[in-house]
């Protein structure tokens, strides 16, 4: 066993690691609505949430290669890494891609930590900006696109980060309210049931959009890395054991269920009745589905937490907490920098000790710091037994009980 293969080892299970984080971590987005109303039980939630996240891993890997070619410049266009970061079987570029790896569990299980949904897309490539920056300087960053299409830092993700949950409150606010003028002469029984079936289909085609896109991310990682380290030469093709291996780590940390971000979506900002909640779904897959196919990048996070919160302007007389929006928000903005900010610390302590050494004390940070938030966590434990709990935060009691009517605080 050499050096190398010992680092290449590290950083596909750092890669794997991340991929179970972004499956409990991004669970939220698809059932946390539907955990709140009662379409589905808690368990059966997460549970139909990783079939679908395995099943949409599975669907399409057409960009995983090449999918960190919009942000930074550690690949040629067709896959193939810089020349310049294969030197000793690629261990250049191996330790960019293990420091942004680290970088982005440590802010993913931070936030898990603090009840916050904050994106997982944008963590990882927080964290890869930050170690390429340490490594590279500012120049192996692509910050702007050529002008011909969305690129880069700014259109990839700033621009999306900006104007997806923008986009999302409008739709989901103009569909409840459409909803409820619809339905206003139903009693609220009925509508309650029979939206709840409705929440059934719209969330799964949320998990399975989830699978699809968030999946690609970490085979493309783990595929340049078997690429870097010479265990792999097509630039054009994901090993078949990344796909599988990729695949049961998103489902896995799926079902293992995100407990904390779940209760803050279904309980903390809004509350939720079935209306409500599929017409927030419904204005998630809408916004989603509409941006793949015009090729504008955004996050799914982002998308559905400002979906929740339009299905609350939307409803007359609904209350929407924004001390919790406002801490949301903070962590969105700062998702990117701080990631950044561990991800080049951790390139700088794995080059400083040099070698297999310096990739073993990365792990071990990481390491040791997930298991310090995870022990943090048990002070106060969120499970799927009182994930429904009536919400209590003392920091919002400001704000718990100011309706909305007609969309005006």
């Amino acid at each position: 066993m050499t050096p190398e293969f010992v680092l290449l080892a590290l950083v596909v299970i750092t890669a794997l690691a991340f991929d179970f984080t972004n499956g409990f971590h991004d669970t939220a987005n698809a059932m946390a609505t539907s955990i709140a109303t009662k379409a589905l039980t808690p368990k059966a939630a997460v549970t139909l949430s990783a079939i679908l996240n395995l099943v949409g891993a599975f669907l399409s890997v057409e960009v995983a290669i090449t999918v960190t070619n919009a942000v930074i410049r550690i690949q040629n266009a067709d896959g193939s890494p810089k020349p310049e970061l294969m030197a000793d079987q690629g261990h250049g570029l191996l330790l960019i891609l293990m420091a942004g790896l680290a970088g982005a569990i440590i802010w993913n299980i931070l936030t898990w930590l603090w009840g916050l949904p904050s994106s997982s897309s944008h963590a990882l490539f927080g964290g890869l900006i930050g170690s390429t920056v340490a490594a590279m300087g500012w120049g192996g960053v692509k910050w702007v696109g050529d002008g011909t299409q969305l690129d880069g830092v700014v259109g990839k993700v700033i621009l999306p980060a900006l104007l997806s949950p923008a986009i999302a409150i409008l739709v989901a606010m103009v569909g409840t309210r459409l909803v409820f003028k619809i339905t206003e002469g139903v009693a609220q029984r009925y509508q309650e049931s029979s939206f709840r079936w409705g929440q059934i289909g719209t969330a799964s085609l949320l998990s399975l959009s989830h699978g699809t896109n968030d999946a690609q991310k970490t085979m493309g990682v783990v595929t340049l890395a078997l690429i870097a380290s010479g265990y792999w030469t097509d630039t054009t093709e994901i090993p078949i054991w990344v796909k599988f291996a990729c695949a049961f780590a998103i489902a896995s940390g799926t079902y293992i269920g995100g407990w904390r971000i779940i209760r803050t979506m279904g309980k903390g900002l809004v509350e939720i009745s079935s209306p409500q909640g599929m017409a927030a779904e419904s204005a998630s897959a809408a916004v989603i589905l509409t941006s793949s196919q015009l090729g504008f990048a955004l996050s799914t996070t982002h998308v559905c937490t400002g979906s929740i919160l339009g299905s609350g302007l939307g409803r007359k007389g609904a209350t929407v907490r924004w001390g919790v929006a406002g801490r949301m928000g903070l962590a969105w903005l700062t998702t990117l920098p701080l990631a950044g900010l561990v991800g080049a610390a951790m390139w700088f302590v794995g080059h400083l000790i040099g070698g297999p050494a310096g990739a073993f004390v990365v792990f071990g940070i990481m390491a040791l710091a997930a298991l310090f938030m995870w022990w943090q966590s048990r002070a106060n434990r969120i499970s799927h037994h009182n994930v429904n709990d009536e919400w209590v935060d003392e920091k919002d009691q400001a704000n718990v009980d100011v309706p909305v009517s007609g969309g005006v605080h």
